[in-house]
């Protein structure tokens, strides 16, 4: 028997896909010669902060910066823990700017913002799990982050190295669906990764690989409902399975930039 799953209202980030563009390349999914719908962009993404508002979810907007067209990912922009922030410092030069942008936003509201000196592209590469972070690396963050973000943020850090380009962020390979509770795509990760994976979470939800690649993982959970781009089917049907409302959502414009429902949320989890 399946237990109740209770929603648990969040405390969301966004921002608006008003400069939305494929304008480069930093991962495989992006290709600025294929065309981008803008405005269908900023239809779907409008449609998603209206499904978190619908759900009871409290959503805060941070303003898009011209010629930063990946900031719509704000899920990348920090990690916040208990109100204690890690700003984000991007990999690529294309994104360095959206690091203080984010802080600066949180600074301005009076958290306690902490500069990062290592690589880490926050919530893209850190993922809380109740009393553990579930920390990516191999593609962005460095491995050094990962103790500071262990220092700052004062919770165990555990590293889980990705190995296909494809799945070059923690967030789109792995959803923590609730305490103890996740779903992630084995192939996405080392071996290493793949066995602790599996002795801490033996009942973990693996992804197929058409919906990996459908970016299912790529998800958000309230600890009832869950939401996830709508060509991921098998796992809709798995989390069903669960006990869980899975809800479809479709953001083909940003999955173009290798985006979807997590990327573009950051949960900013307030002190107690």
């Amino acid at each position: 028997m399946t237990s109740e799953r209770i929603a648990r209202p969040r405390h969301y980030l966004m921002c608006r896909p008003t400069h939305f563009a494929v304008d480069y390349s930093i991962n495989p999914w992006m290709d600025p010669g294929k065309p981008v719908d803008a405005d269908l962009a900023i239809l779907q993404w409008e449609q998603l902060h209206a499904l978190f508002v619908s759900l009871g979810h409290s959503v805060e907007l941070i303003e898009g910066l011209p010629g930063l067209p990946d900031m719509v990912f704000a899920a990348n922009g920090a990690t916040v823990v208990n109100g204690r922030v890690l700003a984000a410092k991007f990999r690529y030069q294309e994104r360095e700017a959206e690091g203080p942008a984010y802080a600066d936003w949180f600074r301005t509201r009076g958290y306690d913002v902490h500069e990062p000196v290592h690589v880490n592209e926050g919530e893209g590469d850190f993922l809380v799990d109740e009393d553990v972070i579930l920390a990516g690396t191999g593609f962005r963050t460095d491995p050094e982050a990962h103790r500071e973000a262990e220092r700052h943020l004062r919770l165990p850090v555990v590293g889980l190295e990705l190995v296909d380009p494809r799945f070059y962020h923690l967030d789109t390979a792995l959803a923590v669906l609730a305490p103890g509770e996740i779903m992630y795509y084995p192939a996405a990760f080392s071996e290493p990764s793949r066995q602790f994976l599996r002795n801490r979470y033996p009942d973990a939800i693996t992804a197929t690989d058409e919906d990996a690649q459908a970016f299912g993982l790529n998800a958000l959970s309230d600890g009832r409902n869950v939401i996830l781009p709508e060509a991921a089917t098998n796992l809709r049907a798995r989390l069903a399975e669960r006990g869980f409302n899975a809800i479809g959502a479709s953001l083909s414009e940003l999955l173009k930039a290798g985006g979807s429902v997590k990327c573009c949320t950051l949960e900013i989890r307030d002190r107690d």
